[in-house]
């Protein structure tokens, strides 16, 4: 006898889909950069592939804000969206307030994409958010500008040290290839 479960399951994840459920690794409320707003990730972003971001001003990876704008800036238009969050976790490279991290990233790298509030991003202090990312990926962030590529369904993709500069050829293959789906 032939078993239907997969065409079942199959169903039903899609019905989810165009139904508006939300991916677990999206489903958080976030609080913007020195601002009182609020957003859901899932209701903020549908059918964008994601680039997150850990970020930090007076790192040595800093300058990979300027990449991270570029990607932002290329693919945006195809459903690209790159998310910055600010974390002070890895050797106090993020010090100052939310409108001083704010005012940094958008008079030095002209930082348009969205930015979040400063956040934890590891450990028993990080954010759920984090802790889920986590979670889903299997790595948790060893340093700033960590990144996590999730495609427009909500589903965790790939991550990427902070060696990894925003131009890497392994990332931008990755997000083409998301692009395209």
């Amino acid at each position: 006898m032939r078993s239907f479960l997969p065409e079942v399951t199959a169903l039903l994840f899609s019905s989810s889909l165009l139904a508006g459920e939300c991916s677990t690794v999206l489903d958080y409320d976030l609080r913007l950069l020195a601002g009182e707003s609020e957003l859901n990730l899932c209701e903020a972003y549908p059918d964008k592939v994601l680039l997150v971001v850990n970020t930090a001003s007076k790192c040595a990876f800093t300058g990979q804000y300027e990449g991270l704008e570029a990607l932002y800036d290329e693919y945006r238009e195809r459903g690209l969206v790159v998310l910055g969050f600010p974390s002070n976790d890895f050797g106090a490279q993020e010090p100052g307030s939310e409108q001083e991290i704010q005012n940094f990233c958008r008079s030095t790298y002209s930082v348009g994409f969205p930015m979040f509030a400063k956040t934890s991003v590891r450990g028993e202090t990080a954010a759920p958010f984090w802790k889920n990312l986590a979670t889903v990926s299997g790595t948790v962030p060893k340093w700033n500008f960590h990144k996590y590529l999730i495609d427009r369904n909500g589903d965790f993709v790939a991550e990427f040290s902070s060696l990894t500069q925003p131009q890497s050829v392994r990332l931008r293959e990755q997000i083409e290839a998301l692009l395209q789906d």
